[in-house]
């Protein structure tokens, strides 16, 4: 898969102006995750199922 085509978009959570942001893409039936600062660096990839798993385990780690 060539995840360079792909629309990448910062989190709306990462509103941290030292760079420390993660951006999203979706492709088909996975969810790419990749380092702002390094967006030719490893990606994650993640089923939407394990991506909304994700999500809610880093959201219930800030709670």
């Amino acid at each position: 898969m060539d995840l360079s085509i792909l629309a990448w978009r910062k989190s709306s959570y990462s509103a941290d102006n030292q760079g420390d942001c993660i951006e999203l893409a979706n492709a088909s039936s996975i969810v790419a995750v990749r380092d702002s600062k390094d967006p030719e660096g490893p990606k994650l990839l993640l089923d939407r199922g394990d991506f909304r798993r994700f999500a809610s385990t880093v959201k219930n780690l800030q709670a």
